[in-house]
């Protein structure tokens, strides 16, 4: 299957659709100007509140009348210019493939020979999100605003989150379970040839903060030369580094004693000396945000209360050499209920985590309907992610009943090659949702290949649902389709056979924005639909009941900017504690209580509406093979950035002994 780079198939068409949009943007711009200035979000609200001379008013009195002026005077243009927009759409190509020119910063055909090196299996880690990069006076409707320089702020936290260096940390005493990661990372066992022993113990794994002269690339080209001179692991494989805390059965940790040898910290002695200084806890209060304190990683305090700072040098640790490029933080935090490693009946870890997981290999967006914000958003991913899927949808009357203004806003990024996409469109959208190309994108990557060099697949789909209340008809219709849709995809691009597979598939995962909870009485037909029969959900136990350590994934748009979740530390704060939750998050409705949030506490059902879902099956995956979730997360990354928690999930493909 040809995938497309361009939205048309020729550049004169290309051209012409370039002139015609010229003449719509100007009326498109004033009339989004001229709505926003009359919905305030919250932020502004508050800002507007403290303003004695009400200039703010003043203002909206002044460039009202200037705004109409434009944009009466700019209307005949935008006439002519949709008359020309209209009929190029039968022509568009359902989405724009984009893949990085940069050969330096390319690293997707190197990824593809780690799967020969993994011998017994690799994990891949999944993301997805709402990020609500609609028009800037669609957006704040849900309370957000400024889409274009959140687009960009965005792209910047997660390529950030995705990019920064890992710690792993090895607790060999089997009782010692005081220390949790704050944000998990792979927990992928020492590479080959490493002689590094690990003892019987529980390993556990910590974000960490990252600053660098190559901060948010993909690997710089001196890093690129100094891992092959050191012989450190090359482009693709984990930058990590190794701590090992020889704990005691009472939980403390010891004297820290540096291995410059083979670049582990051992831990031996009281925890109070860390590996440079004194534990660091920081002091100030996180509601105050300072510069580069917004959930990126050039934030120059630690997510939660630091007490691991290591600075690596060459890939050794050594206190009194320092390399300045380099800056490690290891953010722990201490265990609560919803966010423990493990239960005593669950087999992967999962928890709320302050940061996007290290080392993320696929994200899907949802909303990322402007074009603009598209492309701002798309240039700092590219940073990460070598392949991007964007600007995905039908425009016009084109593919699908109704007339369509916007595009699907689903997004998709890898770090792997992608082979074939599709996309459909949602026939039967009701209301406000009509007006979008709603539908679902499926892909197929290549993630390795065996030593018979037969290849190794992954099929991801994203989707984003009718989103209108009570709509569960028309939402169970299009999760019928959904999987009518994924049938023939896997059908249509499978070049294997069973007597002689050329290709095995390691994965097929399902994710995105279904607009209906696990635990709403009124979303009880979505909850029971076939789909879950073939996808398993992680997070759930069964129809109308959730794992008591899922939390809802739609923030109350209300108390975006409140003080105590403004960050992505406050945020994962109060969303640790189930009164927190039920102050920011929008719960389950009922029948029998008020909308409101506010005095139906004591009758809130589960954790929140989850809505949110990233999903896996075990079906048509190749039979020698075992798939596992190895560790599931709830991100408060984009904090004050869009009104939905974005989640992770990391897969672990286990296929023996020996490669098949």
């Amino acid at each position: 299957m040809v995938l497309y780079t361009s939205p048309f198939p020729n550049s004169f068409l290309s051209v012409l659709h370039s002139f015609s949009w010229g003449l719509i943007f100007p009326c498109y711009w004033l009339a989004d100007r001229l709505v926003g200035s009359f919905v305030p979000t919250t932020y502004e609200k508050r800002q507007r509140a403290d303003d004695p001379c009400y200039f703010h008013a003043l203002c909206i009195i002044i460039t009202t009348p200037i705004y109409l002026a434009l944009l009466v005077a700019s209307l005949p243009f935008a006439l002519i210019g949709f008359v020309l927009w209209s009929p190029l759409q039968s022509a568009r190509r359902p989405y724009i493939y984009s893949r990085l020119k940069d050969k330096n910063h390319a690293n997707g055909a190197t990824l593809l020979t780690e799967w020969k090196a993994a011998g017994s299996g690799k994990s891949f880690c999944f993301g997805s999100a709402n990020v609500c990069l609609l028009p800037d006076s669609l957006a704040r409707f849900n309370n957000v605003f400024n889409t274009q320089a959140r687009a960009k702020e965005i792209g910047r936290r997660i390529r950030n989150g995705a990019s920064r260096p890992q710690i792993k940390i090895y607790i060999d005493s089997p009782t010692n379970t005081s220390i949790s990661a704050a944000s998990f990372s792979s927990l992928v066992s020492p590479q080959a040839g490493d002689n590094r022993a690990v003892n019987a113990g529980i390993k556990r794994t910590t974000s960490m903060e990252y600053k660098g002269d190559h901060c948010g690339s993909n690997n710089g080209e001196e890093n690129r030369e100094d891992k092959g001179a050191s012989g450190e692991p090359h482009e693709g494989e984990e930058n990590t580094c190794i701590v090992r805390i020889n704990g005691e059965e009472n939980g403390h940790m010891s004297d820290t004693e540096t291995d410059t040898g083979n670049g582990q910290a051992r831990a031996s002695g009281p925890a109070e000396p860390s590996l440079e200084g004194d534990a660091e806890i920081s002091k100030t209060p996180n509601h105050k945000q300072k510069e580069g304190d917004s959930g990126s990683l050039d934030s120059c305090s630690a997510s939660r209360e630091s007490l691991v700072k290591v600075r690596v040098g060459d890939g050794t640790v050594d206190q009194s050499t320092v390399n300045n490029k380099l800056l490690y933080k290891a953010s722990i935090m201490k265990k609560t209920s919803v966010q423990k490693k493990k239960h005593a009946d669950e087999s992967f870890d999962h928890e709320i985590s302050a940061f996007f997981p290290a080392n993320l290999d696929f994200l899907c967006l949802q909303e990322v309907f402007d074009k603009r914000a598209a492309e701002k958003l798309k240039e700092q991913l590219h940073h990460y992610f070598e392949y991007i899927v964007y600007d995905v949808g039908v425009y016009s009357c084109h593919g699908c009943c109704s007339f369509k203004f916007v595009n699907s806003g689903l997004l998709f990024a890898s770090r792997y090659p992608v082979m074939d996409a599709a996309y459909h469109c949602y026939p039967n959208g009701r209301g406000m949702d009509s007006l979008a190309s709603k539908g679902a994108l499926f892909l197929k990557v290549q993630v390795g290949s065996t030593p018979q060099d037969q290849r190794i697949v992954g099929y991801i789909s994203c989707t984003h649902l009718q989103a209108i209340a009570g709509d569960t008809t028309v939402r169970c219709e299009q999760l019928d389709m959904l999987q009518d849709w994924l049938s023939e995809f896997r059908k249509s691009t499978s070049s294997s056979s069973t007597a002689n597979p050329e290709e095995l598939v390691a994965f097929d995962v399902l994710c995105g924005d279904l607009n209906f909870d696990n635990c709403s009485s009124d979303d009880k037909l979505e909850q029971q639909h076939s789909l879950f029969t073939h996808y398993k959900d992680p997070c759930r136990v069964g129809p109308g009941e959730d794992k008591p350590w899922a939390i809802g994934t739609l923030l109350d748009p209300e108390g975006l900017y409140d003080e105590e979740v403004c960050t992505p530390d406050n945020l994962q704060k109060v969303l640790e504690s189930e009164e927190g939750r039920k102050g920011y998050l929008v719960y389950p409705t009922s029948k029998n209580h008020s909308s409101s949030q506010k005095g139906r506490k004591a009758s809130l059902k589960g954790n929140g509406r989850r809505i949110d879902y990233m999903l896996y099956t075990e079906e048509g995956l190749y039979l020698e093979w075992k798939v596992e979730v190895e560790e599931f997360s709830f991100i408060t990354q984009l904090a004050g950035l869009t009104d939905h928690l974005p989640v992770a999930m990391r897969l672990m493909v286990s296929t023996g002994e020996d490669d098949p």
